[in-house]
């Protein structure tokens, strides 16, 4: 009977260890290998917070897109205090108290290029119809934009806006995951009038 042979036993301080290798300083800071990826925020689940919106006109020089959605626009009245330059929502019960303050306006979603969300707001007809030629360029404006990426630019002369179409190949905007009432809640969320004793009637009062 043959006996196995035992197990030849290497000891530890024989066995050869490769030394680390120092990492490239060339390739620690490459840019291919640390910039962002393009899903980055969806990767590591971030979502931007909005918690501002803006209720204004597009500016001159910024390249607008308006909401196709006729469920994130909406037709409404608000209080404008010009020398502020503030746009006010108003509780419906309250309209009939401010005769010759209340404006009815559209108020429409846009986006700019740098993914900046606003309201638009650009007064309705009068009860007759008619329309300044002003609010009536902003809407055929806003209408444009629906579809293409356009920019608005105030013409003294004309009385209107003039309106330019992006002539580049522009990527679709990226909407922000928001209804339309979350929109609205950020927007006002400190410009909603709901009785006569807010500050901006006091103003309009004489009484502050």
């Amino acid at each position: 009977m043959m006996r196995n042979k035992p197990e030849q036993v290497i000891p530890v301080n024989n066995v050869e260890t490769l030394p680390t290798q120092p990492p490239d300083p060339g390739s620690l800071f490459d840019p291919s290998r640390l910039r962002l990826s393009q899903n980055f925020a969806e990767r590591v689940g971030v979502r931007k917070a909005i918690t501002t919106i803006p209720v204004r006109k597009p500016n001159r020089q910024e390249f607008v897109r308006v909401h196709p959605d006729e469920n994130m626009r909406i037709e409404t009245a608000v209080l404008e205090l010009k020398e502020d330059r503030e746009t006010y929502l108003i509780e419906p019960e309250l309209r009939a108290e401010l005769p010759g303050e209340v404006v009815p306006k559209v108020l429409f979603t846009t986006v700019n290029r740098q993914g900046v969300l606003t309201l638009w707001p650009v007064r309705l007809p009068r009860s007759d119809g008619r329309l300044d030629t002003w609010n009536q360029s902003a809407i055929e404006a806003a209408r444009m934009a629906m579809n293409t990426w356009v920019r608005v630019a105030a013409n003294m002369s004309l009385g209107g806006y003039d309106v330019y179409e992006a002539t580049g190949d522009l990527p679709e905007p990226e909407w922000p995951e928001l209804s339309f009432q979350e929109i609205l809640t950020v927007a006002f969320k400190d410009k909603f009038i709901r009785d006569l004793n807010h500050p901006a009637i006091r103003q309009l009062r004489g009484e502050v």
